[in-house]
């Protein structure tokens, strides 16, 4: 009786840990795969297209034309083809494309449509016609191809239609049968859905999902602008593809024609959420290697012809301490600039100073050069003892101007001893820092000397916004200041005047004798 207890209890912990098994392994099943976004697949505007009409790792064939906003496959004239295909590989076993296409044309029906690829080959540029016969893509292709087909070729009345092709390289291409079979009787079209996607107000959005030999193409119809509104058009299983391959998008038009323009192509690598896919791999770690040796086998080789080309240039190698400055350098740098500041400060000083000069003399000439008689005519002594000189010019205002001209030269010899005092600091800074000295004193004194360089910028400001006093000398006069004729007229005019006032006192005492 325990055994068969034991027993029982046995089977049902077993029975558990399958149950909890069973779990974990479906919940591992149902994580989302690792989305990880490959930007030298992908192309989006705006300014897409490069000054040399180029799309950044693309390239594109044919009657394409590259703008800044999107991609244009084809214009809206007959029997044009284009196509636009990636430089790099993707590497990858899982993959998601998101491509926005936008078809229109004035008629009721367009032709021919556009294809969305992945496939082992990629596109080239080619003048014949019939190499580019599949929607404007080499037929024969190993890999896959998402159609957008406008045009009803079989008369069926199930256009436009959205289909995926796959072919394994060996299968021709049949475009009056393809929705139907091949001519060889095998299966090519893996499904698809029918969608109107010409003539729509927003983007026609396809995405395409190939993750654990899963294919899944969803379709937005460009009807709103929500961004997640897709809706499944196909999905198959056991689908295999290369696990490298090119992403293209190309169109064509026949006998009717369409715009056909892709605006965005975005590409994201698919990875298994339990692999971390943070480290780099070993593979994609000597690719890199290999691309940078080979770039700077490329520098190399252009820096060689460029000394072939230009032999009279010196070159020498230079270490990484030639393109940086010590923090001494730095500091002696700062001072010979402030040496060179104060010595252009002190050559203007010097011009104000000649200039000053040369109007002091001046003025002092001009008081020598004038007539004794007519100085000691025109000046007098006040009661405050000073000497008025003719002219305006007063005594106090001359000793003023010496007053200042003596401040002037002390404040100069101030500034001269200060400059020296600098020099010789920065000398001493320079030899220590050629011998490798240096330290605390070294930046005491560096701050000692900015200080000083900033008051004599102050005190030189000072000097020069310092008014002066500009004193002028009337020019000498050879005449008197009064002339014998005018002498003479004053003399008449006035002797006519007492004359006048006297016969009209008269008569006004006489006519005042009369009233009484």
């Amino acid at each position: 009786m325990f055994d068969l207890i034991i027993r029982k209890m046995s089977s049902a912990m077993f029975s558990f840990h399958f149950v909890v098994l069973l779990i974990v392994f479906l919940c591992v099943l149902a994580q989302a795969p690792k989305r990880r976004f490959e930007y030298k697949l992908s192309f989006k505007g705006p300014h897409l297209v490069q000054r040399d009409n180029s799309v950044p790792f693309w390239e594109y064939f044919g009657d394409a034309l590259a703008g800044d906003e999107g991609i244009r496959i084809t214009p809206s004239l007959r029997s044009k083809k284009g196509s636009v295909w990636s430089k790099n590989r993707l590497e990858s076993k899982g993959w998601e494309i998101e491509a926005g296409v936008r078809v229109t044309g004035r008629g009721r029906i367009g032709a021919d449509g556009m294809a969305i690829w992945f496939t082992e080959g990629r596109g080239a540029a080619s003048d014949n016609q019939l190499d580019n016969a599949v929607f404007g893509a080499a037929d024969k292709w190993k890999g896959l191809g998402v159609f957008l087909d406008s045009f009803d070729n079989d008369g069926q009345h199930n256009n436009p239609y959205i289909m995926a092709v796959v072919n394994d390289g060996t299968i021709a291409y049949d475009h009056q049968n393809l929705e139907r079979t091949m001519g060889d009787g095998s299966q090519q079209n893996l499904g698809g859905c029918l969608r109107d996607f010409r003539n729509k107000p927003f983007p026609v959005r396809v995405k395409i999902e190939y993750y654990n030999q899963i294919l899944t193409v969803r379709v937005h119809n460009g009807l709103t602008n929500n961004q997640n509104d897709f809706e499944i058009c196909m999905s198959a299983s056991n689908v295999v593809l290369p696990t490298s391959g090119y992403i293209g998008i190309s169109a064509a038009t026949g006998g009717l024609a369409d715009d056909h323009d892709v605006l965005y192509l975005l590409t994201h690598s698919l990875h298994d959420p339990t692999v971390d896919t943070s480290q780099v791999s070993e593979e994609e770690r000597l690719k890199f290697e290999k691309e940078f040796q080979q770039y700077q086998d490329e520098l190399d080789k252009a820096k060689q012809d460029y000394q072939k080309e230009h032999p009279d240039q010196k070159y020498e190698e230079e270490g990484e301490d030639q393109w940086f400055q010590s923090q001494n350098e730095k500091e002696m740098k700062q001072i010979f600039d402030g040496q060179n500041m104060i010595n252009n400060v002190l050559r203007e000083v010097n011009r104000k100073l000649d200039e000053l000069m040369g109007r002091q003399e001046m003025v002092i000439s001009r008081i020598n050069s004038m007539p004794v008689g007519q100085g000691q005519q025109g000046g007098q002594v006040q009661g405050g003892g000073q000497q008025q000189i003719s002219g305006g010019i007063q005594r106090h205002e001359i000793d003023r101007l010496l007053n200042n001209q003596n401040s002037l030269l002390q404040q100069l010899g101030d500034l001269k001893y200060t400059v020296n005092d600098i020099q010789q600091k920065a000398s001493s800074i320079q030899n220590q820092a050629g011998g490798g000295g240096g330290g605390v004193q070294d930046k005491m004194a560096l701050h000692e000397m900015k200080d000083k360089i900033s008051g004599i910028g102050n005190d030189v400001r000072e000097i020069l916004n310092k008014p002066q006093a500009n004193l002028q000398c009337p020019p000498p006069s050879s005449q008197g200041c009064l002339s014998s004729t005018v002498f003479f007229l004053a003399l008449i005019v006035q002797f006519v005047l007492t004359i006048g006032y006297m016969v009209y006192r008269s008569n006004k005492e006489a006519q005042a004798k009369k009233f009484y």
